[in-house]
């Protein structure tokens, strides 16, 4: 089962309405996945010099961290002022320097810290419980922004856990959302750490995205990252890949999981089902169509396809 939402706005004066009509449209696939939701927005980018990072708490559902105390000893290591806001168990952080001094920082001195995401503009947000639930705690619906991605989970080969809740970030700016299974992300998730991929969780979506992370740092360009997905990952799959730039999909060559898409003069949306695409404003004059097996697309200032 589970449920994949994602839009982009390509009217920036709906940014307001983004945690919202996201929000929207993961409540509408509840029933695809009640144990766990998660959100990844672009919003709000990290000042000039500073990276933005996502950290949670594990269990995901209480304060459980002294995060003043946290962004005290983070400033001293860096050098630098660092600035936090906190949301239910969750803190955005922007930090002056690289992640990997902070992420460096944070592993060693707040363990029970988890780094959800890092970049210029990504924030994510997850939890157990329904979408409803989730969201409500974290209070998506009141955050702007341009795009996002989301999911709601049935954790059908592991155990329901806000760690394994998706979205999974392994890059900057980067995460992904996935309705499928794997078969051979055991052997590759060996392969990308003898390449220097770090992963957190036995989650084979997160390995997904490990792939992609490696397979950009290589050089390729998403477009091809996602390409090399159909020979190197085994399994069906029906992926949402959120960047600094917009998103883009992919489903397998058999497409086994279900997607549509639509798209209007405003925005752009996927969805696992219709009825959390109908929901939105102006989709019943939309452009709807079910993404072809096999094929990448992409919408944003840096399209791919």
């Amino acid at each position: 089962m589970c449920g994949i939402a994602g839009l982009y706005l390509k009217t920036p004066a709906l940014g307001d309405r983004l945690g919202a009509e996201l929000s929207k449209m993961l409540t509408l696939l509840s029933d695809r996945g009640p144990d766990s939701a998660g959100v990844a927005l672009y919003r709000d980018p990290a000042p000039p010099g500073h990276v933005k990072l996502s950290l949670q708490v594990i269990d995901g559902t209480s304060p459980g961290a002294d995060w003043a105390a946290i962004s005290d000893g983070l400033g001293e290591a860096v050098a630098g002022p660092v600035s936090f806001e906190t949301c239910a168990g969750h803190a955005i952080f922007f930090v002056p320097g690289d992640a990997a001094t902070a992420q460096a920082w944070l592993s060693h001195h707040a363990p029970a810290v988890s780094v959800m995401g890092s970049g210029q503009v990504i924030e994510i947000y997850k939890g157990v419980g329904t979408p409803r639930e989730a969201l409500d705690r974290f209070g998506i619906s009141g955050l702007a922004g341009s795009h996002g991605i989301g999911h709601t989970r049935m954790a059908t080969e592991s155990r329901v856990t806000t760690e394994g809740s998706h979205p999974f970030s392994t890059g900057a700016d980067l995460c992904l959302v996935h309705n499928g299974s794997l078969s051979n992300h055991n052997r590759l998730r060996r392969d990308l750490q003898r390449e220097g991929i770090a992963f957190g969780t036995d989650c084979d979506s997160e390995v997904a995205a490990g792939y992609l992370t490696w397979r950009l740092r290589e050089g390729a360009t998403l477009e091809q990252a996602l390409e090399g997905c159909l020979a190197d990952l085994d399994g069906f799959f029906t992926f949402a890949v959120g960047t600094a730039e917009g998103f883009a999909v992919l489903r397998d060559p058999i497409a086994c999981k279900p997607a549509v898409m639509a798209e209007t003069d405003d925005w752009v949306a996927i969805a696992s089902e219709y009825r959390a695409i109908a929901a939105l404003e102006g989709a019943e004059d939309a452009e709807t169509w079910e993404p072809e097996p096999g094929r990448v697309y992409s919408w944003g200032s840096a399209l791919v396809a």
